[in-house]
């Protein structure tokens, strides 16, 4: 399993890269809106601090639009991923720019029909949303354990899952129990993952005895 951040800030990609958990980095407008940098500039400095996929989303929603903004993104360097919201002419642009050798994800996913006509279109990965399914009353951990069934039953798909809008620990928990292939995750929430009150209370104990120690 992956852990990819979520985030387009150099500070946080770099401090979860320092605990092994910057695999890769998914970015969309308005992460680099927030960075308020040079659009290119960014993605070429996240591309120069991480090895692994760096995933950069295109701003057209027509095949042609898409297609030429893959490739100038795909030029910036050889890590670069290019996103694409799921749509009719996004799979289009997924065929053209698979056969051209462009690593693509399809994002937006909220169903296990919108995975496979992804997956069928040659995406090298598919972004299912699980935060915002819940948002609305739906089951985001079922659609993302449909698609794992989906896609391990037909091994001709060969697509990875990126488990996105993940909200909570107990989502990265019951994704890697899933065996979902890789979870982007905020920067905050990697925090929180490091967290336990019983922890806490542990290192307070063991402070407290330490200065008992020290007095002697």
């Amino acid at each position: 399993m992956d852990i990819y951040v979520d985030s387009a800030n150099l500070n946080e990609i770099y401090q979860a890269k320092e605990l092994g958990l910057a695999d890769g980095v998914t970015t969309n407008p308005t992460l680099i809106a927030k960075e308020n940098g040079n659009f290119e500039e960014i993605l070429k400095n996240i591309c120069s601090e991480v090895t692994g996929p760096v995933h950069a989303e295109v701003l057209s929603l027509d095949s042609d639009g898409i297609v030429k903004e893959g490739r100038e993104l795909a030029k910036i360097a050889d890590n670069i991923v290019i996103k694409i919201p799921m749509l009719h002419d996004g799979l289009k642009a997924v065929r053209i720019l698979n056969a051209e050798g462009i690593k693509t994800n399809v994002t937006l996913v909220f169903s296990a029909g919108q995975a496979i006509l992804a997956a069928k279109a040659g995406a090298t990965y598919v972004c299912p949303f699980l935060g915002r399914l819940d948002d609305i009353c739906h089951d985001g951990l079922e659609l993302l354990s449909s698609i794992r069934t989906i896609f391990v039953n037909n091994p001709d798909l060969e697509c990875q899952i990126i488990a996105a809008s993940i909200r909570t620990p107990a989502h990265v928990v019951e994704l890697a129990s899933m065996g979902v292939d890789i979870l982007t995750v905020p920067s905050k929430l990697l925090t929180q993952l490091e967290k336990h009150p019983l922890t806490d209370l542990g290192i307070e104990q063991f402070c407290k005895d330490a200065e008992k120690f020290k007095n002697l």
